[in-house]
C-alpha cells in the first residue's frame, strides 16, 4: 500500500487528539492510503522530541517551514493557535501537500478567504484540503443528517444549539492562548460556538442567513498561567487581560426561513463539555447532547398519539456511521473516535480524488458567521451574512 507521510505541526491537546487518530485510523479501517507519522513540529526542541516519544512520531522538528520542504510529508495537520493556520495552510498548499487544518479556520473572515482561495488553486492541482469540525463525525450526528435528508423531519423550523462547558468559570482561572483575541481571534464563539454553528448547518442542509447577538466577558482579568497543559494551568503571580468573549448568545435566522437559537460559554458551571441540538420540523423532531454522545432521540409526529414520544436510539449498530469498523453493538465509541473518523474520510477522499468535506469554503461559511456575530454584539443590530 502506498504510504501517505504526515506532517503534524502542534502537541497539545488537539495534537495529542490528532495523533490518537493517525494511529488507530489504519488499524481499524481498511484505508485505500496508509498513514505513515513521519514528523511532528513544534517550537521546544526538548519538548517536541518528548511528545514525539510518547505519540508515536518518527522525527520531529522545530521550524514548520523546514516540514514543508520534506520529501516525506504529503499531508500537513495543522493544530496551532488560529493566528499561524492561514500562513500555515497557505504556505503548505503551495508547496504542494495536502492540508487538514483544526477549526475555527482562521481568525479573521479575510485569513478565511485567503485560505479558500488557495484550496482552490491547489485543488486544481491535485491538492486537497479539510478543516476540522470533528464532531460531524459522531455516529448519532451522522444518523440525525440522514434522517434529516431522507425528510423524516419534514420542514425544518426551530434549531436550538448549546455548547456549555465551565472550564473557566473560576475567575482564578490562569490565562491560556484560548483568552487572548490575537491569538484565538475570538473566546467561547470562534473555540465553541463555531462547532454549533457548522453541525446545525450539516445536519440540517442549510446555512444562516443573518444573526442578532450579545458577547460578555465576564471576568477582565486573571492570572498569568506559571504552566499549561490542555485546558488547564497553573495560576502564576503576575495577571494580565481577557481579551476574548466568555459567552456568546444569538439568534439566527436560517435562509430556509427556519429560527435558531445558539449559546456557547465557558461559564455553565457543572457542565463540562454539552453540544445540545435540538431541531424541530413539521414532521418530526431530533435532539442530541454530547455528554451522552452515543444516543440520539427521535420524535415521530406521525406516530399514534397515545403512543408517541421520543424514541431512543443507541447509535451503535453496524449500519450507523463509521461503527461497522469498531465494536459489536451496544459497546460505546468516546471522543477520540471522531478524531479517527475524520482521517478516515480525508485519507479516502485523498486516494479517490474527491473534495473532502467540510472543505475550507465551508470553514469561510462558519466564519462569517462568527464575524456577523461580532458585528452584531457590538452594533446591537441583526447582521446579514453574505451567500
Amino acid at each position: 500500500m502506498e504510504n501517505l507521510g504526515i506532517g503534524l505541526i502542534g502537541y497539545a491537546f488537539m495534537g495529542a487528539a490528532h495523533s490518537q487518530a493517525w494511529r488507530s485510523a489504519p488499524r481499524f479501517f481498511d484505508l485505500p492510503l496508509d498513514p505513515a507519522m513521519n514528523v511532528l513540529c513544534g517550537r521546544n526542541a526538548e519538548a517536541v522530541r518528548a511528545a514525539a516519544t510518547k505519540l508515536g512520531w518518527k522525527e520531529t522538528e522545530t521550524d514548520w517551514r523546514k516540514l514543508l520542504g520534506r520529501d516525506d510529508v504529503q499531508l500537513v495537520d495543522v493544530c496551532t493557535p488560529g493566528d499561524s493556520h492561514a500562513e500555515i495552510a497557505i504556505a503548505a498548499l503551495e508547496a504542494g501537500k495536502h492540508v487538514l487544518c483544526e477549526k475555527p479556520l482562521a481568525n479573521t473572515v479575510e485569513e478565511a478567504e485567503a485560505m479558500t482561495a488557495a484550496a482552490e488553486a491547489a485543488k486544481a492541482k491535485g491538492i486537497r484540503s479539510m478543516v476540522g469540525f470533528t464532531y460531524r463525525r459522531v455516529p448519532a450526528i451522522g444518523l440525525a443528517r440522514q434522517l434529516v435528508a431522507d425528510g423524516k423531519l419534514g420542514t425544518i423550523r426551530h434549531v436550538r444549539a448549546q455548547y456549555l462547558q465551565d472550564w473557566i468559570a473560576d475567575p482564578e482561572a490562569p490565562l491560556s492562548w484560548r483568552l487572548d483575541k490575537e491569538k484565538a481571534g475570538s473566546g467561547a464563539l470562534g473555540d465553541i460556538g463555531a462547532h454549533i454553528i457548522d453541525l446545525t448547518q450539516y445536519i440540517t442542509g442549510d446555512t444562516i442567513g443573518e444573526v442578532s447577538a450579545r458577547l460578555e466577558t465576564f471576568v477582565k482579568e486573571r492570572p498569568v498561567a506559571a504552566e499549561h497543559s490542555g485546558l488547564a494551568g497553573t495560576a502564576g503571580t503576575e495577571r494580565g487581560p481577557v481579551t476574548v468573549d466568555d459567552a456568546a448568545v444569538f439568534l439566527a435566522t436560517f435562509r430556509s426561513g427556519a429560527l435558531g437559537v445558539f449559546e456557547a460559554t465557558r461559564f455553565a458551571t457543572g457542565r463540562k463539555n454539552a453540544i445540545r441540538i435540538e431541531i424541530n420540523g413539521s414532521l418530526g423532531s431530533l435532539a442530541f447532547d454530547f455528554e451522552d454522545m452515543n444516543l440520539l432521540h427521535y420524535y415521530d409526529a406521525g406516530e399514534d398519539s397515545r403512543t408517541a414520544g421520543f424514541r431512543r436510539i443507541l447509535a451503535t449498530e453496524p449500519d450507523h456511521p463509521y461503527v461497522a469498523a469498531w465494536w459489536p453493538p451496544g459497546h460505546l465509541l468516546g471522543y477520540e473516535h471522531g478524531f479517527t473518523h475524520q482521517v478516515v474520510d480525508l485519507v479516502t477522499a485523498i486516494a479517490e480524488g474527491a473534495d473532502p468535506e467540510p472543505s475550507f469554503a465551508d470553514g469561510l461559511r462558519v466564519q462569517r458567521v462568527l464575524a456577523a456575530v461580532e458585528a452584531s454584539s457590538t452594533s446591537r443590530q441583526w447582521q446579514e451574512i453574505p451567500e
